[in-house]
């Protein structure tokens, strides 16, 4: 894992085409930007669980597996 400081409207880049940006420090929040083309999903990480979880379901047959 690759750790970064970064302050308030800097930016991290990711490959060419996505960006991160710092928008608000507060307390223990930090408030990000996300510039990404609009064919690559993006998602807070406990959305994405539970995409990924029901797409197991949907291929799976459901819960008995």
């Amino acid at each position: 894992m690759l750790v970064l400081s970064r302050t308030k409207d800097q930016m991290v880049m990711i490959g060419d085409d996505i960006g991160i940006m710092v928008i608000e420090i507060q307390k223990n929040k930090v408030r990000l930007g996300i510039s990404a083309p609009r064919d690559v999903p993006v998602h807070r990480h406990e959305i994405w669980l539970e995409i990924k979880e029901k797409a197991r379901k949907a291929t799976t047959g459901g819960d008995a597996g």
